[in-house]
């Protein structure tokens, strides 16, 4: 089997290892030039994207490269005194086994597990793809494989070149988020600081790893904001015009988007398809399934749509049309429940009224001051992406094939 994977960010490379270990050969092209070092933005790994690390032997590095966050300062807007909170409470309350790791950090490892019986082209994208003929590219001369994957996350060509413009299937969740890179001047050792208000909330951590800092910028708005993608002057303005007079330290965080050597800006998107799949070609991770980034636990998702997609083209032979319904079937229920939890999060997450920004202090204080088990049963009252991470079930396909 030739099996073509557009994507080296995380579903990619985890999709590329399964695959491989089965003797298939198996192409990984990326657009960026080389793998991305910088750190990237935090993201979660959950119980089953633990489990399914594990099985792969790279669980040992992902926990070497966990952030380190344990504390949070939650400032509400108007209130000069913060909310303390002790995150792993919160963590340990949210899911039974759970990973806070920089985004690039988690590709690298998963990129790492794979090179060397993974080919991987870089600096390339693809341009065309024949129903049963060659794959066309931007440099690398066409090929000829027996199945296209896109793990090329929101904004997929592949989904585009196959099922059409991405505005067919994308829903605006009402937010948008940017994230930057600013020197670690406060020296932010474990700790996360908020501040959150009417509408919008910032937040800047650090990772115990790294010399600088992120922030992370999330605020809402009624229509999606008209700009381009690949504007970033534009981008900017934007992010500057939606936290203009909210909080001086806030201030000081938006003033670093003129020096910032990473910047990162985007609606809040869930992706919603009727099929992921047509002909030889199938979508896994954002480019099929978003549930909304920063929001929805679309990390935790990709690694498991990866896993399943790989898992059922082992246990029928690579049969396509057996494999890749079975795949949409087993990832279904996954997908409703975290589309739910995602809009539910970014309730939460971006409060639209100051009940709701008071709501989220005394929430987080609470679950903090409790026993973990006790903070466990009061998230899975409470929040729909707590009760996701935790019930969610997947079928071990680690023996499939052999």
């Amino acid at each position: 089997m030739r099996i073509l994977v557009s994507g080296a960010g995380v579903a990619g490379p985890v999709l590329a290892y399964w695959l491989a270990r089965q003797g298939w050969s198996v192409t990984v092209v990326e657009r960026a030039p080389s793998p991305r070092r910088t750190g990237g933005h935090a993201v979660d790994l959950f119980r089953p994207a633990m489990d399914i690390s594990e099985q792969m032997g790279v669980l040992p590095r992902i926990e070497q490269r966990a952030t380190g966050t344990s504390r949070l300062s939650l400032y509400r807007e108007g209130v000069p005194r913060p909310v303390r909170v002790d995150l792993t409470k919160v963590f340990g309350a949210a899911s039974a086994r759970h990973a806070e790791v920089m985004r690039d950090d988690l590709s690298e490892i998963y990129h790492d597990a794979t090179r060397d019986d993974v080919e991987y082209i870089f600096g390339d994208s693809i341009t065309a793809i024949a129903p049963d003929g060659p794959v066309s590219f931007e440099r690398t001369a066409s090929r000829r494989f027996d199945l296209v994957v896109g793990a090329d996350g929101l904004h997929s060509t592949v989904r585009r070149l196959v099922f059409g413009d991405e505005s067919r299937f994308a829903t605006f969740t009402g937010a948008h988020l940017g994230v930057l890179s600013l020197p670690n001047t406060a020296g932010l050792d474990g700790e996360l600081v908020i501040h959150s208000g009417v509408g919008r909330t910032a937040g800047m951590y650090g990772a115990r790893h790294l010399d600088d800092a992120r922030v992370l910028f999330l605020f809402r708005g009624e229509q999606q904001l008209d700009y381009d993608h690949r504007d970033v002057d534009r981008q900017k303005e934007l992010l500057r015009t939606a936290f203009r007079g909210f909080d001086a330290e806030v201030a000081d965080w938006v003033a670093e988007l003129d020096r910032t050597p990473a910047f990162y800006f985007d609606s809040i998107t869930q992706l919603r398809m009727d099929t992921w799949s047509r002909g030889r070609v199938t979508l896994v991770g954002d480019a099929a399934y978003c549930p909304g980034p920063a929001v929805g636990g679309s990390t935790t998702l990709a690694v498991v749509g990866a896993y399943v997609l790989a898992g059922e083209l082992v246990r029928a032979g690579g049969d396509h049309e057996i494999a890749f319904p079975a795949y949409e079937r087993a990832m279904a229920e996954h997908v409703r429940g975290s589309h739910a939890a995602a809009l539910s999060a970014a309730k939460t997450l971006i409060p639209t009224s100051r009940l709701g920004v008071t709501g989220l202090a005394q929430g987080a204080r609470l679950v903090s001051a409790l026993p973990t088990w006790a903070g466990r049963a009061l998230l899975r009252l409470t929040t729909g992406s707590a009760r996701l991470y935790n019930s969610m079930t997947v079928e071990d396909y680690s023996r499939a094939g052999r």
